[in-house]
């Protein structure tokens, strides 16, 4: 397979290349010199970045379309090539099997894996990919081709459904493109057995972000009450129950997520342990705190409020109403665990509004944890901007 070469320079403006030598990902189109060539590129092709003096520094892909004009694939003149992408995968790969005995993880997690725009989730044989640049798009023949040689899944779906693609100018599709996929597939993660729709489930189908926060509330299970609000299907309550709580109710809007959750619960054996209850999150909260119920452990892990920047102040509100809510379902002595998944809202923002709504439902808490997401979605060190999703676990008065 014939590797794409720079179809022209990208230069930067004097001083914007001291970043990208230190190994910053993306370059923002204000770093740019204005060029005639530039403005015949493609959206997703590779160019050769260079400094104002015309010097080579690396190789990236460009869309003039995005503010992230371009991001860096390389430093220096490696090619890209079905063995750059096969040295990217296997070091992915090596990472996660260090550590976890099951295939079931976040295989590829864009920048911090030297895959910027690029997503990969595994499910045993199968994988589910999220492409969110036109760069990746079109570097799509030589990936799937060193796929092949590093793991060759089974099966393989394009879960490109997200909104990131429509600013890069890309259509939006959910496609198969090798294999077959069951209706249902099985997740195992910290041994226990759940169920995932890779096809109409929310993002890849499952949250492996949540893998070791799952496992931190798990441990402080036993013979304790639990609540979880926007349970999904399952990831945090059926996991409390194997490790031998009390009860534990599950809460979500989603017909479809609670089924998964029950089953999940089923093939565990702890559904005797385990209730649902379908409905808005803020309306159950509201109504339990109503019917004076309360637990030993509440847990609310909200879907992004914060999309946007222009949804933070709103989304912070959220936040805080989560908290105020959930905290007043909290017994005396008990625990609160708070998480958001929204990137822009900053984890010192998030604190803030958190122990706004603790304090505004008349409590108090002590922070027994900040916590963050697993290790198999690594964040580059110089993107503090993508340490999106973080948690609180909070002791309650």
């Amino acid at each position: 397979m014939t590797a794409p070469v720079p179809v022209c320079p990208l230069r930067l403006k004097k001083g914007c290349d001291d970043a990208v030598r230190k190994g910053a990902p993306w370059v923002y189109a204000s770093d740019i010199i204005d060029s005639s060539q530039l403005l015949m590129v493609p959206s997703g092709s590779l160019v050769s970045i260079e400094n104002h003096k015309g010097q080579a520094i690396g190789v990236g892909y460009y869309n003039a379309r995005s503010v992230i004009a371009c991001r860096v694939l390389t430093l220096g003149r490696e090619s890209i090539d079905v063995a750059f992408f096969k040295a990217r995968l296997a070091a992915a790969l090596a990472v996660r099997e260090a550590v976890l005995d099951v295939p079931y993880y976040r295989l590829v997690h864009s920048e911090g894996d030297g895959l910027p725009g690029l997503l990969m989730d595994r499910f045993g044989d199968t994988l589910v990919i999220q492409v969110g640049t036109a760069g990746m798009e079109a570097l799509q023949p030589l990936w799937l081709a060193a796929l092949e040689e590093v793991i060759a899944p089974g099966a393989i779906m394009l879960r490109n459904d997200v909104a990131a693609r429509t600013l890069e100018g890309l259509p939006k599709e959910v496609k198969i493109i090798k294999g077959t996929i069951a209706p249902l597939v099985e997740v195992q993660e910290n041994g226990c057995t759940y169920f995932a729709d890779l096809m109409q489930g929310q993002k890849t189908g499952w949250f492996y972000d949540q893998r070791d926060n799952r496992a931190m509330i798990a441990a402080l299970a036993r013979d304790k009450t639990i609540v979880d609000i926007y349970s999904h299907s399952g990831g945090f309550g059926v996991l409390a129950a194997r490790k031998d709580a009390a009860s534990v109710l599950l809460v979500d809007s989603s017909k479809l997520a609670l089924e998964l959750a029950q089953k999940a619960a089923e093939r565990n054996g702890v559904a005797g342990h385990c209730a649902t209850m379908q409905g808005d999150a803020f309306e159950v909260m509201a109504q339990l705190h109503r019917d004076q119920k309360t637990f030993d452990i509440v847990l609310a892990d909200p879907p992004a409020f914060v999309k946007t920047k222009k949804d933070i102040a709103a989304g912070l509100r959220g936040y805080e109403k989560v908290a105020r809510l959930a905290s007043a379902l909290v017994k005396p002595g008990g625990l609160l665990f708070v998480a958001s998944c929204s990137h822009y809202a900053g984890r010192s923002a998030f604190n803030k509004v958190v122990m706004d709504g603790v304090v505004g439902a008349g409590r108090s808490a002590d922070i027994l944890k900040q916590t963050g997401a697993s290790f198999d979605h690594p964040r580059h060190n110089l993107l503090p901007q993508n340490e999106y999703l973080k948690g609180l676990l909070l002791k309650c008065d």
